[in-house]
Formats: C-alpha cells, structure tokens, sequence
C-alpha cells in the first residue's frame, strides 16, 4: 500500500529534475538566459543545483520501496 505513493513521487521528482536539466542544456546550447534578468552563471548554477537535487531526491524515493 505505501509503495504507491514512493513511486508517484519519485516519478515526479525524476521528470521534474529531468525536464528541468533539458531546459537548462538547450538554453545554454541555444545562448539564451535560463533566467530574466539574473546573472547567467548564477542562473545556470542555481537551476542545475535545483534539478540535480530533484534527480537525487527522485531517485531515493524509488529506492524506498
């Protein structure tokens, strides 16, 4: 019964960390700011640290189980 949920979150946080890192790739790929207005290293750094963090978190979740 708790296994239902440690995926359904697990999932999420693994699509979400994916998605977000793809994002990230094809804007620097592309020269385009990952963030208005904001430094693009910081922004780049921040978003990678936020989607790497997800990714892991993803990852112990569907390792729980």
């Amino acid at each position: 019964m708790e296994s239902g949920p440690a995926i359904f979150a697990g999932m999420v946080f693994c699509l979400f960390g994916g998605g977000l890192l793809a994002w990230i790739a094809t804007s620097v790929r592309r020269h385009r700011p990952v963030a208005q207005g904001v430094s693009p290293v910081a922004s780049v750094t921040v978003a990678s640290l936020v989607s790497l963090t997800s990714l892991v978190v993803g990852v112990w979740c569907l390792t729980r189980l």
